[in-house]
């Protein structure tokens, strides 16, 4: 799929894609000027935003399929023998495009039913955006079969989608020809049905192990959506309803802004410029270098979101000055991979905004927001604490109040940018939506006219580049919200409430086995796979215990950071062993006592309720 020299379709796709991004930044500052300052509302302009976010987030799904870099958990099949391995191609070649068959029909067929011809925003119909979701579809499965590998099975697993999609194909007769679906697609479709509905726990768990065998994510929660649906009643359609719907919701068209601005900082001084600010600020006394360490890479994966981002763009610029204050390469290694994730707990958290847009009936992300703060704040001191206590060199840097302004005055444009935006965000002036485009704008100008650290066009290819990372976090959104919506309409959670209640009766109980249950589910899944699916779930058993909606979510959330550092597939471990160029042995070993510290405040927090509650 991909290739150094990109091609006509890649430039465009990452043409309009930018320009997108554009849209999406300059559209919220449009309606806060016209709104704040001269209080007149501009009429379908949120409707225009958000639409503007479904057509990027499609875009940025096919650009991130070409690139190969949707989320996926680490292919076992890697370590197998060669026969293994291509039986595991295989068939992987086959399920791929039998899933993306399934999808394009079931959003299609949808298209001609969703909106009708009055359905604008401004002059444009709506199901001209909600189109490209089939488009995307359609173009992710052509390149599937265009690596020409295992064609024979690429094939069959065509011809497989076509006949599991036989109900929507039957629609799309009736849409397009005005006649009733032919008799042998509706025999097809009720075979379908009568199979999924005998097959789906096995289908689920086939499903399971070819997440394992490295198929995207996506695709996997895909595929286990459609056969729910299908053995459910058929309405496959609901799947491309529901991604729509949550990618033209503003919490979440504010999550690839965020992430951008994240990349674009990491890319440029920033990173070196803050470091600077703290090692004369706290570079005199013992541990000051590890706060600098610990504070720059929170807030680094507080804008991104992704702590696998601030570990492969930060990681070695921080050794360096761990070594240099005489730490061990190791232990800097360590301490840098057991923060990288603490940056979920703090706002604008990704995660948080995530949590609480899916759970809005339970919890506030304003709430949410205030509710992390203190918890957040535990795990970063443990993690400050626990590298001085490792911290052996004497050697310490004297403070120059001269150096320590003059560094101040170097990273002042980066010191404000949290500043402004929780200020801003907090104080009402801005939205969630506008802090994220702000945020964007601000990285972007400081870069270029600012501090110079790239060109225009420069900073334009950042932006291409991180896609990637946006578009597989927003596949994995869409994809997820339709098995949530199944989940909840098919009653589960009351279902798990009652099945947990008839054995757990004390609450103490429950919030042990939560959390034993949570740490698992943040290795084995991406965490926003894990807030869309999981947390509907555990909400209403953790409210039958009496428990606050917002210091469950906290529990989550430290219990998906926590994740990422659990072995044996905690996903920063990998990343961290491709940053640093070390065995993953070698990594597991030296995290040790991080995870030890951080689960025990975990702990804390999940027994003190106060530490979540307080701000509240």
């Amino acid at each position: 799929m991909d290739s150094k020299t990109p091609g006509l379709f890649e430039k465009i796709e990452s043409a309009f894609s930018v320009f997108s991004v554009a849209l999406l930044c300059l559209l919220p500052f449009v309606q806060l000027i016209s709104e704040r300052l001269f209080h007149i509302p501009v009429l379908g302009i949120e409707g225009a935003m958000v639409n503007t976010a479904f057509l990027f987030a499609c875009f940025t799904a096919i650009i991130t399929w070409r690139k190969q870099k949707h989320i996926c958990i680490a292919a076992i099949d890697e370590f197998a023998p060669d026969a293994v391995k291509k039986i595991v191609n295989a068939l992987k070649a086959a399920v791929i495009p039998l899933v993306l068959t399934a999808l394009f029909f079931s959003s299609f067929s949808e298209f001609f039913a969703v909106f009708g011809p009055d359905d604008k925003i401004w002059g444009v119909p709506l199901y001209f955006f909600f189109g490209v979701l089939p488009l995307a579809y359609g173009v992710m499965l052509v390149l599937a079969v265009m690596q020409k590998k295992n064609i024979a099975f690429s094939v069959l697993g065509i011809v497989l989608g076509c006949l599991i999609s036989a109900g929507p194909i039957g629609g799309l007769f009736y849409h397009l020809f005005n006649m009733e679906s032919p008799a042998f697609l509706s025999s097809i479709d009720l075979f379908w049905l009568d199979f999924s509905a005998k097959a789906f726990p096995y289908a689920v768990v086939l499903f399971i192990v070819f997440a394992f065998l490295g198929v995207p994510l996506f695709i996997v929660i895909s595929a286990v959506s459609y056969v729910a649906f299908s053995q459910g009643g058929g309405y496959v359609e609901m799947l491309s309803l529901e991604a729509y719907s949550i990618l033209t919701d503003k919490s979440i068209a504010a999550i690839p802004l965020f992430t951008m601005a994240g990349y674009i900082l990491s890319k440029g001084s920033a990173g070196s410029r803050l470091v600077e600010v703290f090692k004369t600020c706290f570079g005199w006394f013992k541990g000051g270098f590890l706060v600098a360490a610990v504070v720059v890479t929170t807030f680094f994966t507080t804008f991104t979101g992704v702590s696998g981002v601030t570990i492969l763009a930060l990681g070695s610029l921080l050794t360096i000055v761990l070594t240099g204050a005489g730490y061990s390469k190791t232990r800097a290694e360590s301490l840098i991979t057991a923060s990288g994730a603490l940056g979920l707990l703090f706002p604008p958290s990704l995660a948080i905004i995530m949590y609480g847009t899916t759970n809005y009936f339970s919890v506030d992300v304003f709430e949410l927001f205030k509710g992390a703060v203190i918890p957040g704040s535990i795990l970063a001191v443990s993690m400050i604490v626990l590298g001085i206590f490792f911290d052996k060199d004497t050697h310490r840097i004297p403070f120059s109040l001269k150096n320590a302004l003059r560094a101040l005055k170097h990273a002042a444009f980066e010191l404000l940018l949290p500043i402004f935006i929780i200020a801003g965000y907090f104080s009402g002036f801005f939205s969630l939506f506008q802090a994220a485009a702000f945020a964007v704008l601000y990285t972007f100008c400081i870069g270029v006219w600012v501090r110079r650290d790239y060109s225009f066009k420069d900073a334009v290819s950042i932006i291409v580049e991180s896609l990637p990372v946006t578009g597989g976090v927003l596949a994995i959104f869409g994809a997820a919200r339709g098995l949530s919506y199944y989940l909840l309409d098919a009653n589960v959670p009351a279902v798990l409430s009652d099945f947990v209640l008839s054995f757990v009766s004390s609450k103490y109980l429950f919030l042990f086995l939560l959390n034993c249950v949570l740490l698992l589910v943040g290795c084995l899944m991406d965490v926003y796979s894990a807030i869309l699916i999981v947390s509907p779930l555990i909400i209403p058993i953790a409210e039958s215990f009496g428990i606050h909606p917002v210091h469950t979510g906290v529990i989550f959330l430290m219990n998906m950071q926590l994740g990422f550092l659990t072995p044996p597939v905690g996903m920063d471990l990998f990343i961290a062993s491709y940053a640093f160029d070390t065995p993953i042995v070698r990594v597991i070993k030296g995290i040790l006592p991080f995870l030890l510290v951080q689960f025990i405040v975990l702990m804390l927090v999940t027994y003190i309720p106060f530490f979540t509650t307080a701000l509240l």
